[in-house]
């Protein structure tokens, strides 16, 4: 198993061109939210935007729209006729990339909205949460997911979408397994977090259990989604995705401990955890590389 370190960062790590713009930075979609449960895509949505690309979506049902463009006016929105739910997922533009899963909830109809969703998408693609949850029970659908999509199962959910397993180490080899099987990234969460494309495998190496906290993943959902809409290749989006986020804890830990830290500190540390990784690149800070 290779390690994701900051050697490995440094090479995979783009900085912005001089010339971008927000029309050249990529438009993430974000799909999600439900009744209840709207902060989940508002913390992925913002975090793809924190994380760089220059225009994000969020389709949410009709409850979630004021909600969204209050909290988060940067984004633009999409309703769903639902009201309290997803039940259509249907867009007129072509998104860079698209995140789905967050706060969105296993209703029939978004169940049925999901798998319609998966009939056409072609990706890129980042799958979490109740979207995970909604292929554990329809795990026939797996075959409707497009190849290089990138799954970010925590342990249990990961459990439901393939078995239950006693140790760690049964669970990692079981997602080397199902990536391989499936070709697909999963992105499994935890102490460490481990990337696997079915051929190789990576232990992150940032973190610390600061992360350990509600809206942790739905945060890394919306940074691995910012990055494949700026054109990072699947592979490279996770594991830069999941060293950014563990950096912020890192960051973060000596002034907050790690029980005073949320979800929203994540995003908000985003662009020290970017100038940590510049430094490590070497190159001066700004525009001109």
């Amino acid at each position: 198993m290779k390690q994701i370190t900051r050697d490995l960062i440094s090479t995979l790590y783009k900085p912005t061109k001089e010339d971008a713009h927000k029309g050249t930075k990529g438009h993430a979609l974000l799909v999600g939210g439900s009744y209840g449960k709207m902060g989940s895509i508002l913390l992925s949505s913002k975090a793809a935007l924190r994380t760089g690309c220059g225009l994000v979506t969020a389709f949410v049902p009709e409850c979630g729209v004021s909600i969204l463009q209050t909290a988060f006016p940067e984004a633009m929105a999409i309703a769903d006729d639902n009201q309290k739910a997803i039940s259509s997922i249907t867009f007129d533009f072509e998104p860079s990339a698209i995140g789905i899963g967050p706060g969105m909830g296993t209703e029939e109809t978004t169940e049925e909205a999901f798998g319609e969703f998966l009939k056409s998408v072609k990706g890129p693609l980042v799958i979490d949460a109740d979207a995970l949850n909604i292929l554990s029970g329809k795990r026939e659908w797996l075959k409707r997911v497009p190849s290089t999509t990138i799954l970010t199962p925590h342990p249990k959910e990961f459990d439901r979408l393939t078995k239950t397993h006693d140790t760690i180490e049964a669970r990692q080899k079981s997602a080397v397994a199902f990536a391989s099987e499936h070709k697909v990234i999963v992105v499994l969460k935890g102490a460490p977090t481990i990337i696997t494309n079915g051929t190789e495998t990576f232990e992150n190496t940032t973190g610390n259990a600061a992360l350990a906290t509600a809206g942790s993943g739905d945060v890394l959902t919306g940074i691995i989604t910012s990055l494949l809409a700026q054109g990072y290749q699947p592979l490279e989006a996770a594991q830069l995705g999941v060293y950014l986020h563990g950096l912020t804890a890192d960051i973060a830990v000596s002034h907050t401990g790690t029980e005073s830290f949320i979800a929203s500190d994540i995003i908000g540390l985003l662009g020290k955890a970017f100038l940590r990784i510049k430094e490590y690149t070497g190159k001066p800070i700004g525009f001109r590389n």
